[in-house]
């Protein structure tokens, strides 16, 4: 859910900053409103955090699938 927030808010942050009247005003404006919120809210929500520990289980369980499924082809399961 949070992420879906980071998102939107980063989209209407993306808008305004079109609509500055220099590009130097609108990377500032990017990245002031939009970069840094987002990155501070991502933090210390540890919407990060669970998005790496989802894919470090996500591959475990691949790992341990695959090694499953070696087993099976070398003969193990007689």
């Amino acid at each position: 859910m949070v992420i879906i927030i980071a998102i939107t808010w980063l989209y209407v942050i993306l808008m305004m900053a079109i609509t500055e009247r220099s590009v130097v005003g609108g990377v500032m404006t990017f990245f002031f409103y939009g970069l840094v919120p987002c990155f501070l809210l991502l933090w210390l929500t540890g919407a990060a955090a669970g998005l790496r520990a989802r894919r470090r289980q996500r591959r475990a369980q691949a790992a341990a699938d695959a090694s499953v499924n070696a087993e099976m082809v070398k003969g193990g399961d007689r």
